[in-house]
């Protein structure tokens, strides 16, 4: 299964987001920059994102982004779902009826072994990163940085963030 940059994009975007004092913003420019980004693909995400009612946003000069929901109530599915759609990755096309060799209906009563496969391990692929909330992801963000790079980004924040009216 392949996971495009949008859904890491938005995954960093969401934890930056989380960080911010209650009230304040950040541009999309500002998280581009932040995250090292093209701010015209990340505006996308944040777009998909705003539609999934994981971001709200407001325009002006003290508008910008912040999250619409609480950390602790988002997954990396609700960011994956945003970004890449619920629609299965998988799709039968029953192969199996096919060339010369094809399964005959009466064989195909039941559902395709190989599909049951991946939409099992899909489901699977789902419910974990379901179980794994905004706030784990940022926990372990938290744990790996150095004292200087949490000041730091502390410090980015407080130079960037806006607040909203």
């Amino acid at each position: 299964m392949r996971i495009g940059k949008g859904v890491e994009w938005a995954a960093h975007t969401c934890a930056l987001l989380a960080l911010l004092p209650p009230g304040s913003a950040l541009a999309g420019d500002a998280l581009a920059d932040f995250l090292g980004v093209p701010s015209p693909y990340l505006a996308k995400q944040l777009q998909a994102l705003s539609r999934a009612g994981i971001v709200a946003a407001q325009r002006g000069a003290a508008g910008g982004y912040w999250l619409a929901q609480a950390p602790e109530s988002l997954s990396l599915w609700d960011v994956t779902a945003a970004i890449e759609g619920t629609a299965p990755s998988f799709r039968c096309t029953e192969v199996r009826r096919s060339g010369p060799c094809g399964a005959s209906p009466a064989e195909c009563s039941g559902p395709c072994p190989i599909a049951a496969a991946f939409q099992r391990a899909e489901a699977d692929y789902r419910r974990a990163l379901a179980a794994v909330p905004l706030t784990d992801v940022i926990a372990g963000v938290a744990r790996e940085a150095t004292s200087a790079r949490k000041r730091r980004i502390r410090d980015w924040i407080q130079q960037h963030a806006a607040h909203r009216a």
